[in-house]
Order: structure tokens, then sequence, then C-alpha cells
């Protein structure tokens, strides 16, 4: 290379020019690998995404259809949740024996994909197979969440602090589009192929082959990415039952409290709007579908508008204000069926889980160092999957042996509102901003949100941010 010397005696020398050529030029190389890299993570997140829509969107559908009842239903929503957060405790451990977050990554991802063959078959094993489909998903999970502390301790090496929330809000548009874009095609074909158990079972199988074929893709980007030098520092590792002790003490400690708490009371309901759809209201699969979609369709709009609003204003004041909106939103689902209420009750739980999604992540980042990310991050896991399987049977007993309402799945909604109602009331004024950000009420903070409409369209959104060098 041309910062290169020799001396008297051939051999190659540097000087202390030739040292800063030579870091500039690395630190130019590494730039242009995390550009690349963070284009690439869109891509993978798209299939990623697509993955979810086709197949992950649609097991409790697949449930259903199954015959499983309440307390399956609960367990299919929680106890895989519960299994994959519980494996996180060895992230650490794993990082350490593949000696790499990348090939962590890439081998659990392209593992939870393979999990839809035996997710399909279970259709032929008798009076188990629902038994046998909360296994798999069990399995799929696990793969799925195992390499979660690992990608999000890469993806915060990659992606700068400022920038955090831009840059996820702009990939999370894109993601929600492709999972919008594949549940409504999942939707079209079950109900294409609805009216015969085995016409739909075939649809069910393509839908998953479907999200399969879009996990090896999503794959093929991961294996693309640029993983910057990563070193488990043994310093800074920390066991759980001391994160726990000290937790109350801490404002990550006290985040990962409340958002597992808010999780808990949100799966007292969470896994029985699709039995509700299905069972109470008589819904097609094109109509589930759609009414899903809306929310997904809402997100896709707002997450770009939350993510530059947490970048500016702060992630605790966009964690506050959707903290204390969102909870209403089961509540609502008790005074209509109505197709068309139903849809901006599902537009208003878009725009408003979009804020709390984007806060809430960007949040970890802000309040963990990259040292200890990946076990904090592991540690919150396990706390949040205990949470949600303990919500979800609450849910499933409320709804075993409740006679109050119309539908015995009324209550559990309404228990969900206020118990998240009560948990932000807590919580949230003990959660502390860690940024310096720009001061905004809470009032002028959500108008500025909902007034921002795309005049370019979704498409256009989506094209050149892909061609877009983040810089």
């Amino acid at each position: 290379m041309d910062w290169k010397h020799r001396n008297e005696k051939g051999a190659e020398i540097l000087t202390s020019n030739d040292h800063t050529r030579y870091r500039r030029e690395m630190k130019q190389t590494d730039d242009n690998r995390i550009k690349k890299s963070l284009r690439y993570s869109v891509l993978d997140g798209a299939f990623a995404a697509s993955m979810i829509g086709f197949g992950e969107s649609f097991f409790a559908a697949f449930a259903v259809f199954l015959k499983a009842n309440n307390i399956q239903i609960g367990l299919l929503s929680s106890l895989p949740l519960l299994l994959g957060s519980l494996s996180q405790l060895f992230s650490n451990r794993l990082i350490k024996l593949f000696k790499s977050r990348k090939l962590l990554v890439t081998s659990a991802a392209f593992l939870q994909g393979l999990m839809y063959i035996p997710v399909a078959f279970v259709f032929f094993f008798g009076t188990l197979k629902v038994i046998y489909l909360i296994f798999f998903a069990c399995l799929y999970w696990i793969f799925g969440m195992i390499l979660s502390p690992a990608w999000n301790s890469w993806m915060g090496d990659l992606v700068e602090e400022t920038k955090r929330g831009t840059y996820f809000g702009r990939r999370s548009k894109v993601t929600g589009t492709s999972t919008f874009i594949s549940c409504m095609i999942a939707g079209y074909i079950l109900q294409r192929y609805a009216g015969d158990q085995t016409l739909e079972y075939t649809g069910f199988v393509i839908i998953f082959c479907l999200a399969l074929s879009s996990r090896i893709l999503s794959v093929t980007f991961l294996m693309r990415k640029y993983e910057p030098s990563y070193e488990v520092v043994h310093a800074a590792e920390f066991g759980f039952f001391e994160f726990i002790k000290k937790a109350r003490f801490r404002n990550y400690g006290l985040f990962v409290f409340y958002l597992s708490i808010m999780n808990a009371s949100v799966y007292i309901s969470a896994p029985f709007f699709t039995p509700y759809m299905l069972y109470d209201l008589k819904m097609d699969y094109m109509t589930f579908t759609v009414i899903n979609a809306a929310a997904i369709i809402t997100k896709i709009i707002f997450l770009p508008v939350w993510g530059r609003s947490s970048d500016r204003f702060g992630n605790r004041k966009v964690l506050s204000l959707t903290g204390f909106l969102m909870p209403i939103t089961p509540i609502l689902w008790m005074f209509s069926h109505d197709f068309s209420y139903l849809i901006v009750i599902q537009v208003y739980s878009g725009l408003i889980w979009s804020g709390f999604e984007i806060a809430s992540f960007n949040f970890i980042f802000d309040t963990t160092s990259p040292q200890k990310r990946a076990t904090a991050i592991a540690y919150y896991n396990v706390i949040n999957g205990i949470a949600i399987f303990t919500g979800a049977m609450i849910g499933g007993l409320i709804v075993r042996y409740n006679t109050v309402f119309w539908s015995k799945y009324i209550l559990v909604f309404v228990i969900s509102g206020v118990m998240r109602y009560i948990v932000s009331f807590v919580f949230i004024p003990k959660l502390k901003e860690v940024r310096q950000v720009e001061r905004i009420p809470y009032s002028k903070l959500f108008f500025k949100v909902i007034s921002t409409v795309p005049t370019m369209g979704l498409m256009y959104g989506l094209i050149p941010f892909l061609k877009k060098d983040e810089k």
C-alpha cells in the first residue's frame, strides 16, 4: 500500500503520518461496511417480517382450526415466549462458544425458519396435534429469541446513538410494510381455501412454506452484514439474581419491571383476540386479516414519526405519552363489534403502540452500556417471558370460568386495560431520561405526531431509504 515505507534494510516501516493515514483508511473502510450492513439489516428485517406475516401471525388461527381450547391458546401465546426468554440466560455462553455474534444469530435464525416444517405437519398427529403445535412453537421461539441479545448488541455497535430512533423508525417502516403485505396475502390464501377442512389445511401449508422461504432469504442478508470486533468482558458480567436485587435502584431495572408487568397486563387479553374474532364474532379469514392489518399499516405510517420524536424529545417522553394512551385499547373492544368501529380501534392501537414500541426499544440502548447490553437484554427477556406467561395463564383461567358479559372474553379485555393503567401510574414517574433532549408538552408532542401526514406514499418512503446512505 502507498502508506508503507521501507528502512535501509528493506523492512517495511510506518511513520507517524503513515499511522494517521492508515487509521483514516481503516475508519473509512469500517464506515462503508457499516453503511452497507445497515442496508442489509433493512432487507433482513423485511424478509424476517414476511416470515411473521405469513406464519407466526397465524399460529393462533391455526390453533383455532385444530380445535384448541382457550387454555391451549393461552399456552401457545405464552409458553413459547417464556421458554424462549429463559434460553437467553445462555446467550453470553453461546456468543463465547460461537466466538461471533453474527454466527450465533444466523445459525439460530435458520433453525427458527426450519420449525415451520414440523408445525405444518402437526395436522397429522391425531388427538395430540395441538400439544405438538405448542411444542414446535416453543422451539421456534427458543431459536428466535436466543439470538436477540446478540443481535441487539450487534446492532447497537452499528447504529449511532443519536440516530437510533430515526434509523429503527425507518427500518420498522419497511418491516411493517413487509408484514402488512405478507399478512394480507396469507389472509387471501386462507380465505381462498376456506370451506373444506382439507383445503383449509392446504392454505395453512402454503403460508407456512412462504414463511420458511422468507426466513431463509432473511438469513442470506444477515450473513452479508459486517460485525465489528466484540469481546465478552468478564468484568462486565453480572448474575441474574444480582440484577434482580439491584434493579429497583437503577433506571434500567425499573424500566425492566415496568415493561414486564405491563406485558403481563397486556397478555391477560392478547391471546384471546383471535378466538374472540373467529369464535364469537364469526369473522372469515379475510375480515380477520384486514382487522389486524389496520394496526400494522398505521404502525408503518407513524413509526418513523415516533422515531424522530424519540431522538429529538427523548424516549421517556414518548414512552410516558403512549404509556397512558395505550391502556384504553382493549376496553374499547367491548362497546361494539361493527367492522368500521373495530377498524378505528385498530388504527388508534397502531398509532399508540408504534410509539410505545420504538421508545421502549431505544430506551434499552440508552440505559445499557455496550459491554453489558447482551446480558442486560437477556435478563430483561427472562423476566418479561415469565410475566407474559403469568398474564396469559391468568387470562386463560378468567376466560374459562367467566360468566360476566355477553362474551366470555370481554372481562379479560377490561381487566387488562385497568391493569395497564395501574402499571403506568406506578412506574412511569420513576423513569428518567438519560440524554439531553428538547422539552415539549405532552399535548403538543401528540398533535405534532398525528398532524404528520405522509404525502409521498408508502412506496416512495421505502425506495429512497434502501438507497440512502446512513451518515
